[in-house]
């Protein structure tokens, strides 16, 4: 069974930081790609970061030079650090990870995380 454990999110002003973690336990995986989606309301869901095994990355363009994605392969853990903060960055932050079994992968999510950027 894989499951997820999201943490860091909550209220920011403008300009501020906050910093995502979400760690995958379970046994008898490997995790492959992991990364963070969002959702604002009344949105689709949008890629905000990726990151592979091998530590490749990719941004949305609109959380390029702010949003950094990093994973700890050892603790089964991503984070994402995001600063300069904006409105528009309110959302809900999912993690996602593409998991390898014996029988194949398979892509999981997590709850997901409210960030509310506001004044």
């Amino acid at each position: 069974q894989v499951q997820f454990v999201e943490s860091g999110g909550g209220l920011v002003q403008p300009g501020g930081s906050l910093r995502l973690s979400c760690a995958v336990s379970g046994s008898g995986f490997s995790i492959l790609a992991m990364g963070w989606y969002r959702q604002a309301p009344g949105k689709q869901r949008e890629l905000v970061a990726t990151i592979t095994s091998g530590d490749s990355t990719t941004y949305a363009d609109s959380v390029k030079g702010r949003f950094a994605i990093s994973r700890d392969n050892a603790k089964n853990t991503v984070h994402l650090q995001m600063d300069s903060l904006e409105p528009e960055d309110t959302a809900v932050y999912s993690c996602n990870a593409h998991i390898n079994r014996i029988w194949g992968t398979r892509e999981y999510w997590g709850k997901g995380t409210l960030v509310t950027v506001s004044s």
